[in-house]
């Protein structure tokens, strides 16, 4: 095998004056530094495409946090909404006690903490303390948009209610919240205990204005509707259920 004897020569030329220098080296040597050369650069491209896969990632995470800031402020806002209207229902009630006056569809209504509205004739939910789930679940009749059992697949377990969104959803009967949470289909939604195997649910709400193991009165408002898990517009899914069964729940309440 003959010995590679070929050199590379590399000239110096300073710009400051001094004579020329010529550096040789091995052919075997140059493709060594070559190598070397792509090797490092490959490294640098790698180091380079980390960085602004990182640089990606963390200004991703800072969007998130920026969007978790706002929900966050969006809920807190909406509790002291909440709190607003509840004020707004306890003058209401001591307005019309103090003037005599009849209340009306809207004084059966309270938020939680809210003192109870007076009972009179155009208000009987006021002084009324069964808790069977009888009592209309809105503040206005709302378009009934899908009965019980008239789902895609035979199935659905309740009604549903088209309302705009933010309107009262209020308790149908007294009783215990046993969940007040979020699913993937109802959205966020509560369900009360009645007793005697009675249970109602109200689902697709924007906003839960109660909480798991709270007592509930007849006509309390426990959420404001919306459009949340498996929706397309806003409305109300109510459901009434007796013993495991879904029954419809038309024939228990009666829209204004």
């Amino acid at each position: 095998m003959e010995k590679d004897d070929r050199k590379l020569s590399i000239i110096v030329l300073p710009d400051w004056g001094p004579a020329p220098r010529t550096v040789e080296i091995t052919w075997r040597r140059a493709r060594i530094l070559a190598a070397l050369g792509a090797f490092v650069a490959a490294g640098l491209l790698v180091v380079a495409a980390t960085w602004i896969s990182m640089a990606r990632r963390a200004a991703t995470a800072e969007e998130l946090r920026i969007e978790r800031d706002a929900l966050l402020a969006r809920r807190d806002s909406m509790a002291i909404l909440a709190e607003r209207l509840a004020g707004l229902e306890t003058r209401e009630t001591q307005l019309r006690v103090l003037s005599g006056l009849e209340g009306s569809r809207d004084s059966a209504l309270w938020l939680s903490g809210a003192p109870r509205a007076v009972a009179s004739a155009s208000n009987p939910a006021a002084g009324d303390a069964a808790t069977a789930p009888t009592m209309w679940p809105l503040t206005e009749r709302g378009f009934l948009t899908q009965s019980l059992l008239a789902g895609e697949d035979g199935d659905h377990p309740g009604i549903d209610i088209a309302v705009p969104r933010g309107s009262y959803i209020r308790a149908a009967g007294g009783g215990e919240v046993i969940e007040a949470a979020e699913d993937p289909v109802y959205g966020r939604f509560v369900l009360i205990d009645h007793g005697n195997g009675v249970w109602t649910r109200y689902g697709h709400a924007i906003y839960l204005t109660v909480e798991r193991g709270q007592s509930v009165k007849r006509g309390e408002v426990i959420a404001l509707s919306g459009s949340t898990g498996r929706s397309t517009a806003p409305h109300l899914h109510f459901e009434i259920i007796r013993n495991g069964r879904a029954v419809d729940p038309l024939s228990m309440v009666t829209p204004p």
